[in-house]
């Protein structure tokens, strides 16, 4: 599994409205060469881009995201809290995702988003809708979702989210046949790194915005970070 060093988070990071199209704009204008974005599943069993189960934050909307059709979604305004310059940015569809990340040569980590009770239902929908793809990984916190995501695409590169590295992480990705980990950056250890570096498994760290705190995870071993500023980093660093 080959991960780009610098990732973008939620598309664009700090820089576009979190999952969406322009937020992988902003990315590829950067030269990023990898990005990271959610996919929950509409009413429909649609996967779109969100973060959150219910859609105040980061739409003019509110309500559950799972009470709506994927039709319904993708009408809604995922730009203007985040600037009055993004008003009228969509919320995507998965689909409308990965293809503007081939266009613009992107690699994607999809983070599967499950609601309360759809955990399989997402990790099958969401690897289904990104078969076919070459430069991914999908990735979440549910177990379950990762293996349904596994029985769907087994082709797909998979890996698992965690908090921190547990002593069973071994075990724990046996069990979803994923071949990566991503761990919050903030319990991320030199010994539990090296552990699995040494094991072949590669260590992505989420959330890093300071270029400091990248350089100690690098130093420690760390495949990737995720970053809502990608601005801080040159194309050659990336």
């Amino acid at each position: 599994m080959r991960y780009p060093r610098i990732i973008a988070h939620r598309c664009g990071g700090a820089l576009a409205p979190e999952n969406t199209l322009a937020g992988l704009r902003v990315a590829a204008r950067l030269r990023c060469r990898g990005v990271e974005f959610d996919a929950m599943l509409g009413a429909d069993g649609i996967p779109v881009l969100m973060h959150d189960e219910t859609l105040e934050r980061t739409t003019l909307a509110c309500g559950p995201v799972a009470n709506r059709a994927s039709t319904e979604l993708v009408r809604l305004d995922a730009g203007a809290r985040h600037h009055p310059a993004f008003a009228g940015e969509a919320v995507p569809t998965l689909a409308e995702a990965l293809r503007l990340c081939a266009a613009l040569d992107l690699w994607a980590n999809v983070e599967i988003k499950p609601a309360p009770g759809l955990e399989r239902e997402t990790g099958r929908a969401v690897a289904r809708a990104a078969r076919g793809v070459d430069k991914l990984v999908l990735s979440s916190f549910s177990i379950d979702a990762l293996r349904e995501a596994a029985a769907a695409a087994e082709e797909l590169p998979r890996a698992l989210l965690v908090d921190s590295l547990a002593d069973d992480w071994g075990r724990m990705l046996s069990e979803v046949a994923a071949g990566a980990l991503h761990i919050d950056a903030k319990r991320a250890s030199a010994d539990r790194l090296q552990a699995a570096l040494d094991a072949g498994v590669p260590v992505a760290c989420y959330t890093v915005n300071r270029r400091d705190e990248s350089e100690r995870l690098f130093a420690m071993g760390a495949t990737a970070v995720f970053t809502d500023r990608p601005d801080l980093w040159t194309p050659s660093e990336m």
